[in-house]
């Protein structure tokens, strides 16, 4: 296979995840800050601690589920589901430095980006094994109805 043809099937993904790194360093950023500005037994260094570690807890399966759903089914919106959750992972983030009840919003959204991502896994799979055994390849309907679901994700 040739190499442009695969990097245009994976480049929003490739751009989604550098940007989600580029977060992360934001997020370290912000806690070792914290670390030099005040004493490590501060309730202000316990939440952005805290805060960088539940995101980072949600990291590694925000990273698989957005990979295997783009590519296993569409790469448009499984990079724009990606760019959402990590503004939505930023507003947890900078949620849970004031109060805790600041950052569930941001929490609740996160997990149904998350399983909107694991269901787009879950119906690429099951249209290769559909295309693999049966030979029927819904796979043009299913990224219709796909990215117009995707859309839905901006619903508070």
């Amino acid at each position: 296979m040739d190499s442009n043809k695969v990097v245009e099937n994976i480049y929003l993904l490739v751009i989604v995840t550098l940007v989600s790194v580029l977060q992360n360093a934001f997020f370290a950023q912000k806690v070792e800050r914290e670390c030099k500005n005040h004493n490590t037994r501060t309730s202000a260094f316990e939440r952005v601690s805290c805060a960088n570690r539940n995101c980072m807890d949600a990291y590694p399966t925000f990273l698989a589920v957005m990979w295997c759903a783009g590519l296993c089914l569409s790469q448009a919106p499984a990079a724009f589901a990606g760019i959402i959750y990590l503004v939505v992972r930023q507003k947890y983030f900078v949620g849970y430095l004031g109060q805790t009840s600041q950052s569930t919003p941001g929490y609740l959204f996160g997990k149904r980006v998350i399983t909107f991502l694991s269901l787009m896994c879950v119906i690429g799979i099951a249209n290769y094994l559909l295309v693999r055994f049966y030979g029927s390849d819904y796979k043009e309907y299913v990224e219709t109805i796909t990215n117009a679901a995707t859309a839905l994700l901006l619903i508070p």
